[in-house]
């Protein structure tokens, strides 16, 4: 059987013109270089060098096995550098998998940012609530929003930043009625909720203190966007991420309900399949993502 670490061997000898001269330029003994070349000689079954104390000369084959093993060669370097190129710039297809509101949420405004820092990586985000199998799907990073901690998975967890879920509403509707003091008076009011298996929310103080309150449906919606904008119509209260709602906070389009009280907390963490190995270009998304989306992170 051909051994390919022997075609080394044969050209630098074939080079050079004998085997001392190969041993000085590859810096080993002469009877490696000797050895090595008689080892692939006979895995081809074939004479490729007619060598005594005072010739060496190809053969017919030898001359014609030599163009060959001297064009793998150039081709093996050729993938070499490659891969070290690779390994030195950021470069190459980095394949995101991120839920709908963590793209719409976290990614979408960050990663013209990211595509236009790394010219030479082509970002493909793949946009899904599904579960996805992060190695079988080909997937370099996955970015999920979750209530409770994640499984043992086997995979690189990568804990960005936990938020509070908390109440909110349009100052319209909070003007148009008494705004609720205490959790108990969110019965009277009118609540825009996620689906017909959640119609109460569950509320928690800073003592861990908890209580179940049931407003009032005025419209239910499993889509977080659609709720934002009717809480932004001035419908009712909602209960919502607190980065989904910071810009309408901020801009007064929206007023904090019962602030000493929370819906719960999200979190958000990257997934990889690991870290070894990780190219240049995986390696620059993800310091980007823990920058963006990290906790502490000042303008999400």
């Amino acid at each position: 059987m051909l051994k390919l670490n022997d075609l080394p061997f044969f050209v630098a000898a074939v080079e050079q013109g004998g085997f001392a001269a190969a041993a000085r330029q590859l810096g080993l003994p002469k009877s490696t270089i000797s050895k090595r070349v008689a080892e692939l000689e006979a895995g081809l079954q074939a004479r490729l060098i007619q060598r005594s104390s005072r010739s060496f000369v190809l053969t017919e084959l030898g001359r014609d096995f030599y163009e060959h093993a001297r064009a793998a060669l150039i081709e093996a370097e050729a993938a070499e550098q490659v891969v070290r190129r690779r390994a030195a710039e950021p470069s190459g297809t980095v394949r995101i998998s991120a839920s709908v509101p963590t793209a719409q949420l976290d990614l979408a405004a960050h990663l013209p940012r990211l595509a236009s820092a790394l010219p030479k990586v082509r970002l493909q985000l793949d946009v899904t609530d599904r579960f996805v199998d992060v190695a079988q799907e080909g997937y370099d990073i996955v970015v999920r929003s979750h209530f409770a901690p994640l499984p043992d998975s086997g995979l690189v967890q990568r804990l960005l930043n936990v938020e509070a879920i908390i109440l909110v509403a349009a100052p319209a509707y909070l003007e148009g009625q008494e705004a609720p003091l205490q959790p108990d008076q969110l019965a009277a009011q009118q609540g825009l909720l996620t689906g017909p298996q959640q119609l109460s929310w569950r509320l928690w103080d800073a003592a861990g203190e908890s209580v179940q309150v049931t407003p009032q449906p005025r419209l239910i919606a499993n889509e977080s966007t659609v709720l934002l904008q009717a809480a932004l119509a001035g419908l009712g209260i909602v209960c919502l991420p607190e980065a989904m709602c910071r810009a309408a906070l901020r801009e007064g389009q929206l007023r904090r309900v019962l602030p000493d009280w929370h819906a719960g907390r999200v979190s958000t963490s990257l997934l990889m399949p690991h870290r070894r190995g990780q190219l240049p270009a995986v390696r620059a998304t993800v310091e980007f993502l823990v920058e963006c989306l990290g906790a502490g992170a000042a303008d999400r």
